[in-house]
């Protein structure tokens, strides 16, 4: 059966394919990827997520921090992202040259995420066409694409969400709403919006959820014209044929995160390509390791496997006899006032004996176990601290009034940003985190792949709208 096509729709003020780039940060998506992108006709989508600036010679700019404090040090980050997404997205609107369009992305939890957003906009006038934001609740994004007469593109993951933004800030602002993503907690790749009534074991079917979504934006008001973009699981288009021009749904776009990430443009380390076309089903994870507090969806590799691991060597403790609590723990801390119970003594008394001596307290009163070399690099990179989130679970890091989370800082979770940047600059990809989407199996099982060919993000494209 030949699959039906899709039609062009228009954006920015000229007709762009309904084919959103995914933009993927740290520096998974820049410039190459998304310009490439939109010239294929497309909305190619810049990460505006500390991305990278060039030194006079092409050269990536390392990030390397110089303050002696983290609020110095996140306004030399602040410095890095704004002048690093204003490179990519002259760069990406130059390749585009005229055809498709280009977005940005940025995370409403990222650290100084408006001062970002505001200094790119400010330096790119005319250059971006929307902005799409999630990882939070971006209240203040209509407003911020008002000053700057760009379009956005909410991230969301169900009607209630979009609910609550419309009503508090987007419907003073409809006009420049161009889309609202949404972005599927159990499919798409990075951080999403999985709430705490949701079971991450339990995955949803995305099509009800979508059309729940649509009849929410229905009786805001929103007219049907106004695309919902698929997010998350997207390969073939002709496995989503029922999607398209069908009534319940209204307009539709579709994104593809993962798959532009094995193109000839992706900026990622080829060692991270190659891997890609190794993976099985359930080679992805959905976590909650992220210091975000979100889930988050990754390749599992031994930096991943390490942090469960890490999690299973925990157990709850009390500061005065109580409860269960009737013994003192004598291993991995120093004092007395660590209650627990017998048995979780006895579970800690092996993890001693395995090499992992020192407990850390943990802000829900619990201790992890981890071994010396572990113990510094968690207090290494804490005191390390750039300042890259809004509210930072591992370093107790915040972006406003006291800079301070007032929790004790997390030691189950880990410095993303350092991960990412490592990671996306050719450092060892099994001992950092490595995003993806669950569907990237796939990359195995498609014969576009076979004999590792690597297409280039025009040949992928047109071989996404033949449905493929």
């Amino acid at each position: 059966m030949s699959f039906k096509g899709l039609k062009p729709i228009l954006y920015g003020g000229r007709e762009v394919w309904p084919l959103v780039e995914g933009g993927k940060g740290v520096a998974a998506t820049n410039h190459a990827s998304s310009g490439a992108w939109a010239a294929a006709g497309g909305i190619g989508t810049v990460s505006a997520v500390n991305a990278d600036s060039y030194d006079a010679d092409g050269n990536v700019i390392p990030q390397i921090y110089h303050a002696a404090t983290r609020t110095g040090r996140h306004e030399e980050l602040i410095r890095y992202a704004i002048d690093g997404a204003v490179e990519q997205v002259k760069r990406a609107y130059d390749i585009a040259s005229g055809r498709g369009a280009i977005n940005i992305n940025v995370l409403w939890e990222m650290g100084g995420a408006q001062q970002v957003l505001e200094g790119v906009l400010e330096r790119t006038r005319g250059l971006v066409a929307g902005v799409t934001c999630g990882a939070g609740m971006p209240y203040k994004l209509a407003e911020i694409a008002a000053r700057f007469d760009v379009q956005y593109l909410p991230i969301v993951s169900s009607g209630r969400a979009f609910r609550a933004l419309w009503k508090r800030a987007y419907h003073k602002v409809s006009e420049l709403m161009a889309a609202v993503v949404y972005e599927d907690p159990w499919l798409a790749g990075g951080h999403n919006g999985l709430s705490n009534a949701e079971d991450p074991t339990q995955p949803q079917d995305p099509y009800p959820r979508v059309k729940q979504l649509r009849e929410t934006m229905r009786a805001e008001g929103v007219p049907d014209s106004v695309p919902i973009v698929m997010a998350g699981g997207v390969w073939y288009l002709r496995e989503w044929e029922n999607w398209i021009d069908n009534p319940e749904l209204g307009s539709i776009a579709f994104q593809f995160g993962t798959r532009p990430l094995l193109t000839e443009e992706s900026p990622i380390p080829q060692a991270w390509k190659d891997h890609l076309r190794t993976l099985e089903p359930g080679d992805v994870l959905l976590h909650k390791f992220s210091p975000t507090g979100f889930y988050s969806s990754a390749v599992k590799n031994p930096f991943l496997n390490s942090l469960v691991d890490r999690s299973e060597r925990q157990i709850p403790y009390s500061k005065v006899e109580a409860g269960d609590h009737t013994v003192q723990l004598d291993v991995g801390v120093k004092g007395k006032n660590f209650w627990v119970t017998p048995c979780d003594r006895e579970r800690a008394r092996q993890w001693f004996g395995a090499g992992f001596i020192h407990a850390l307290r943990t802000p829900d009163d619990t201790l992890v176990f981890v071994t010396t070399p572990e113990r510094e690099e968690i207090r290494k990179d804490q005191a390390d601290c750039m300042g890259c989130l809004s509210h930072c679970g591992f370093s107790s890091w915040k972006d406003h009034d006291d800079w301070t989370t007032g929790r004790l800082a997390d030691p189950r979770s880990f410095c993303i940003q350092k991960s990412l940047q490592n990671i996306a600059h050719g450092e060892d990809i099994d001992q950092n985190l490595m995003f993806a989407g669950h569907a990237a199996y796939r990359f195995k099982q498609d014969p576009f792949y076979s004999n590792n060919f690597t297409p280039t993000v025009k040949q992928l494209v047109d071989r996404i709208l033949a449905g493929d």
